[in-house]
């Protein structure tokens, strides 16, 4: 049933669709996960945000997306894909919605935002373990590093719809409203799933051989009276949690990766308006719109990784963005203040980063599922999006620190501490570059059940080692 699957050439118009659907979730999800650095820009001055407060709005998504990273992945595993993402996408919606109604009051305001924040965090991290791992097992092994890198790409998309609405609608609706937009955005895209079935690959592991089928055939967009059953599912008792410590170079590979890119990331680019603001003494509104350019740079990137990843595979294009963007962030830290002609040498840097280091994710957000075996995937996932996600605090708290900042949302560095500061960035990015070059295994071409079949021989291995008594 399952070669089925991987035995494709071209992918149906329900796969395509899925793919779709999946891009644009991730879009919803990564354009209201940077709203907020714009938004507290813009209330700072009003509500008199101390430094404590601003780190207290900026930070609580990325702790929620944590939280909801380590519960979804591991409900994914237990309860099924679809079912799990439907419920991290509602509350998604409800904790965006509920932003509508942010009280004006500088006291409660920042508290309420924050809390929902949270919310909104819990269902980000909870949406983006789950997602990838549905996708890549629904299309063939050949494919699924460029369909999952593709999919991942839209994030810079979200970012880039994010700069825009800011420039050119928070003058006129306020920034209330563009939550009711990206409200309106969520409950379209729940719909749109509801129509996608669950895993095939979840649904044998779990006994469930005609539903699978019917998976299968949606799929393939054949009767499922057409699929294979001859050999009948037989229920997998779930794994625990605990599990994944049984495949140490999975786990340092994966959580090694992602704290380092996370960190490196969404330190950057939470911090990046304000630096543009900073360094080209420009207001929020001129920022958001070299932001523009930035992440048209960052999905450049991502969609030249997507197809890097097929081409010589993650673990090569996994070092080459990860070294390569520790490079390349030093020497934006050096630019400070020197021009290219009339442009910022500064901005040209900094989308040079932004092309390395955001195509990193199209092929570390899709690799940290691969490494896992079949019935810890998004446990395993979920686990190491969860770890990587100290790094959103970590990332912009460090980077206040290095350059001796109290305000972690409106900072400003001067030319000497740049240098420093990039340096802090890049050596994130140094350990993720580590972490891949010295547990991380090549998993291009190879079917989820190839790897899951190498993982668990790897571990019976291990098990039956010879283990000498100490003298």
């Amino acid at each position: 049933m399952i070669d089925l699957l991987d035995q494709q050439t071209r992918l149906t118009r329900n796969q395509h669709k899925l793919v779709a659907a999946a891009t644009f979730g991730l879009i919803l999800e990564f354009l209201d996960f940077f709203l907020i650095g714009f938004i507290v820009a813009i209330v700072s001055g009003p509500w008199e945000l101390t430094a404590q407060g601003g780190a207290y709005i900026l930070m609580s998504s990325g702790l929620g997306a944590i939280v909801g990273g380590f519960v979804f992945g591991r409900l994914a595993d237990v309860l099924g894909r679809r079912k799990i993402f439907l419920t991290t996408i509602t509350v998604f919606t409800l904790g965006t919605l509920a932003l509508i109604w942010t009280p004006d009051s500088p006291s409660a305001g920042p508290w309420y935002l924050g809390i929902f924040r949270f919310i909104i965090g819990l269902g980000a991290g909870g949406l983006y373990v789950v997602d990838l791992p549905l996708v890549q097992e629904f299309v063939p092994s050949n494919k699924r590093g460029l369909i999952s890198g593709l999919v991942t790409a839209a994030v810079p998309i979200g970012i880039i719809l994010g700069s825009i609405l800011v420039k050119t609608l928070v003058p006129v609706i306020g920034w209330r409203a563009l939550f009711l937009i990206c409200a309106g955005l969520s409950v379209f895209v729940l719909l749109i799933r509801t129509w996608i079935p669950e895993s095939p690959r979840w649904l044998l592991r779990n006994g469930r051989t005609e539903e699978a089928a019917r998976a299968v055939g949606w799929a393939l967009e054949r009767d499922p009276a057409t699929i294979p059953t001859q050999v009948t599912g037989t229920a997998e008792p779930a794994v625990p949690f605990r599990a994944i410590f049984k495949y140490p170079r999975s786990l340092i590979a994966s959580w090694g990766a992602n704290i380092g890119v996370q960190t490196g990331y969404y330190g950057l680019s939470l911090w990046s308006p304000a630096l543009i603001a900073a360094i080209l003494v420009v207001d929020a509104p001129t920022a958001a719109y070299y932001m523009i350019f930035v992440s048209c740079a960052a999905l450049v990137g991502r969609i030249l990784v997507s197809f890097l990843s097929e081409r010589i595979g993650r673990r090569k294009t996994g070092l080459l963005c990860t070294f390569g963007a520790a490079t390349t962030i030093i020497l934006t830290g050096l630019t400070g203040h020197a021009m290219i002609g009339a442009v910022s040498a500064f901005i040209v840097m900094l989308m040079i980063s932004n092309l390395l280091h955001e195509g990193g994710f199209a092929t570390i957000g899709p690799y940290s599922a691969e490494v896992w075996p079949a019935d810890l995937r998004t446990t395993g996932m979920g686990s190491a999006y969860g770890i990587g996600g100290i790094g959103k605090v970590i990332g912009p708290l460090g980077l206040a620190w290095v350059i001796g900042s109290t305000n972690i949302f409106a900072p400003a560095p001067n030319p000497s501490a740049l240098t420093p500061a990039f340096i802090y960035f890049a050596a994130w990015y140094f350990l993720a570059g580590l972490a891949i070059l010295f547990f991380g295994d090549e998993t291009k071409n190879r079917t989820i059940e190839e790897v899951d079949a190498r993982l668990r021989n790897r571990e019976t291995a291990g098990a039956e080692a010879p283990r000498t008594k100490p003298a």
